[in-house]
């Protein structure tokens, strides 16, 4: 027996049904799926502006400013606008995909969904209260 595949002149040629580029929009299910994939985009967006912001307080007060002014432009500011809503909708989403994605068991018994999804908007809302209590006491 050889390991070479021989070549057959007219080898049949298999039925593939045509799918179209937006088969993802017949569900809401896909189309929450393809949502939440697409906008992982948006969260890499506010990670570069964070790494981008943190180069600016590196190099110094008057780089921080130019920085903190160019934020101010309409169209950023349209753009975070858009970018935020987008980030919120995929936080949204996977807190309630956690679940399916991370099993929880206590004494053998799996711990219900809706309890591991109220855990993640309560870290949620502790961290954001943090953050704000940090930034807005002086």
């Amino acid at each position: 027996m050889s390991a070479e595949a021989h070549y057959t002149r007219y080898h049949p040629q298999w039925y593939r049904r045509r799918v179209s580029v937006w088969w993802w929009l017949q569900s809401w299910r896909y189309t929450k799926f393809v949502l939440r994939e697409l906008t992982s985009v948006f969260v890499a967006f506010f990670a570069v502006i964070t790494l981008w912001q943190l180069r600016a307080l590196v190099d110094g007060p008057q780089a921080y400013t130019q920085f903190v002014r160019g934020l101010k432009s309409s169209p950023l500011v349209a753009v975070h606008g858009v970018a935020f809503l987008f980030v919120l909708f995929h936080s949204i989403s996977w807190f309630h995909l956690a679940p399916k994605a991370m099993v929880m068991r206590l004494r053998g018994k799996r711990v219900p969904d809706w309890v591991i999804v109220g855990l993640n908007y309560f870290a949620w809302l502790i961290a954001s209260g943090t953050i704000a209590w940090l930034l807005l006491r002086g």
